[in-house]
């Protein structure tokens, strides 16, 4: 996963997304870098738009209470997640882009 972010963090500042640059910001995290997970993804992301995938990314809404997760059988009346869903987009896009 750390892979993943950073390609994501080199893509928001806009440098290019290659074995080096990725390796470069896995190493300064901390982490060891795996050479063949690098490879692996930079070929992949070699026919990807980031920016639309970014945009395409689907949003998970968690809103479990803690009654249902007690297993208490509870109705409720439906909550409207469109306006949670747009605040999450907004605060997505805010990070990447």
């Amino acid at each position: 996963m750390e892979y993943v972010y950073a390609a994501l963090l080199l893509h928001k500042l806009q440098k290019e997304v290659n074995e080096a640059n990725i390796s470069s910001v896995v190493k300064a995290s901390g982490a060891a870098v795996n050479d063949a997970q690098v490879k692996a993804l930079v070929a992949a992301l070699a026919d990807v738009n980031i920016e639309e995938a970014i945009k395409a990314a689907p949003v998970a809404v968690a809103a479990a209470a803690p009654a249902a997760a007690a297993g208490e059988a509870k109705k409720e009346a439906p909550v409207d997640t469109s306006k949670s869903e747009e605040a999450a987009m907004e605060g997505l896009s805010s990070l990447f882009g």
